[in-house]
């Protein structure tokens, strides 16, 4: 005898292949599609923590593929799925896997994924300890071609402080200051952690910025600036000479905007090692 989840099961096969499957018909407009796929889907993620070994967050993700011209539609119930694959094992080290998953999963010549994420580090005020949580904005994006080439790059946006050595040599008392963020994007060799590139970004900046902080830390932190001093473009090219001198960097891009506090308009500098390396 067949049992209840056999009978079920085999009503579902049926009725599946009755169901006539739209989005694999052939189309006749010859336009192929670049990228086509899933947008803003929120999942829970894992991504390595260099002192606590990993770290539990959500993401959002953007998953695409190619589609040729004489194709109707993708699969997307397709890119959930495989997704749901790799769930315990999501992270900048497996990116390869699963984009020549999803290559061969859906028939592509090509395939992307762009995973961001927030990734909170806990960090102590300068003088009093007091512990907190920074929360850093992180993006992996992976890409793999028709020649199986995979292209993998990392992104942080680190807020930052910065007083301005204008303002500072030109006023008898005083220097007007302003927070920023600094978006720093990389290509490697072999595998970066992120709290090395927040660490990087915030050592470039006239004073970096905390959650918690007390009197005796509002003192340092002020002080601190006002004796280190910097422009946009002296924040984002101490930034790039400390990636200049990191073997393990290929390629870099790292843009800084301040939200200037006594113009109507924010300060912006930006650099690349190079032209975006092609697939």
């Amino acid at each position: 005898m067949i049992g209840d989840d056999t009978e079920a099961e085999l009503r579902r096969l049926k009725i599946q292949r009755t169901m006539k499957d739209v989005q694999s018909e052939r189309d006749y407009r010859n336009i192929p599609i670049n990228k086509v796929g899933i947008k803003g889907l929120r999942y829970p993620v894992t991504v390595l923590d260099r002192n606590k070994g990993h770290q539990y967050t959500v993401a959002s993700i953007n998953m695409y593929v190619d589609l040729p011209h004489e194709c109707k539609g993708t699969h997307m119930s397709r890119f959930v799925e495989l997704l749901h694959l790799f769930r315990p094992k999501l992270s900048l080290k497996t990116f390869s896997d699963i984009l020549t998953q999803m290559k061969s999963h859906l028939n592509a010549e090509s395939a992307h994924i762009e995973v961001t994420f927030p990734f909170f580090i806990e960090k102590q005020a300068p003088v009093s300890e007091s512990p907190g949580l920074m929360d850093y904005t992180c993006r992996f994006i992976g890409s793999v071609n028709s020649r199986c080439k995979v292209d993998l790059v990392s992104e942080v946006v680190v807020p930052v402080s910065s007083v301005c050595p204008c303002s500072r040599e030109i006023s008898e008392c005083g220097a007007h200051n302003q927070r920023g963020k600094v978006y720093l994007s990389t290509r490697f060799k072999k595998f970066i952690w992120i709290e090395d590139m927040v660490e990087l970004v915030e050592n470039a900046a006239s004073c970096d910025v905390y959650s918690v902080l007390k009197r005796s830390d509002e003192k340092y932190v002020t002080e601190k600036g006002f004796t280190n001093p910097k422009f946009v473009e002296d924040i984002a090219r101490d930034i790039a000479l400390g990636l200049q001198e990191d073997k393990n960097i290929t390629w870099y891009a790292v843009g800084v905007e301040n939200y200037e506090s006594i113009h109507n308009h924010n300060a912006y500098a930006f650099i690349t090692s190079g032209e975006e390396p092609s697939l």
